[in-house]
């Protein structure tokens, strides 16, 4: 199985994709989306990249791609919102629509990624297959609530034009639209099975956003990952196994 880089147009943009697609006819695919200013570059964070890699193993295609904005994708990180995060996304799903002998498709998610993948499962309820979330960063929308983003403090009934993170600015409109985002409401309406995987000791995201989407769900497998981080660095081994055996089981 070989990977190939694609791009994806969405309104305009160029997104930066991989995929790796087995010699058969029929097969399975999986689509995985990364976190908050995540992208494809291990370098960043390896954890998307070898699951990938573990799940082609197991004969499973896979699309990988970054979000507007970041590492290969055209346009401008600090425009980032959900909701054109969500219009890249459709785009993703509608290139994997067109591709011939998929037989089901799963959706992937990490951080900021599981939320997305969560209201993409609600959308396209009758298109995906399984769903798998990890350290699904729910809580965003609390956290546009009450002023607060990866240590930044604001004031949420006065958002700033831009916030500074320092490596990277976010404009004010991603945190005016953050608190109004309907994720559960949304991810709701999938009934399919769903994996959900939570760092025992995140710090970013408490674990409660996934033990809520297990309340949620009519079907979700719900597992602590013990010692691990919001990253999942610690334990990724079993992260792996559940993720591989849950799709191929």
């Amino acid at each position: 199985m070989s990977e190939k880089d694609v791009r994806i147009t969405r309104d305009g943009l160029q997104l930066a994709a991989k995929v790796s697609i087995p010699d058969s006819k029929e097969y399975d695919l999986a689509i995985l989306a990364y976190g908050f200013v995540g992208m494809m570059d291990p370098k960043v964070n390896d954890l998307l990249p070898v699951l990938a890699e573990k799940l082609q193993e197991k004969g499973l295609a896979t699309v990988r791609f970054d979000f507007n904005g970041h590492g290969l994708s055209e346009g401008s990180l600090d425009n980032m919102s959900i909701f054109n995060e969500l219009e890249d996304y459709e785009a993703v799903m509608k290139y994997v629509f067109g591709l011939e002998g998929v037989k089901k498709i799963y959706l992937i998610g990490h951080s900021q990624g599981g939320v997305l993948s969560s209201m993409m499962a609600g959308y396209y309820a009758d298109k995906i297959d399984k769903l798998v979330i990890m350290s699904s960063a729910a809580t965003l929308v609390d956290d546009a609530r009450i002023g607060t983003c990866m240590g930044q403090e604001y004031d949420p009934n006065n958002v700033p034009e831009k916030l500074d993170f320092k490596d990277f600015k976010l404009n004010g409109w991603y945190f005016r639209t953050a608190k109004f985002i309907n994720i559960y409401e949304t991810a709701a309406a999938y009934h399919g099975p769903v994996l959900a995987l939570h760092g025992e000791k995140d710090e970013i995201v408490n674990n409660y956003a996934s033990r809520h989407y297990q309340s949620i769900y009519d079907n979700c497998e719900f597992h602590l990952i013990p010692e691990s981080d919001h990253g999942l660095h610690q334990n990724r081994e079993e992260v792996y196994d559940r993720v591989a055996n849950f799709l191929t089981k």
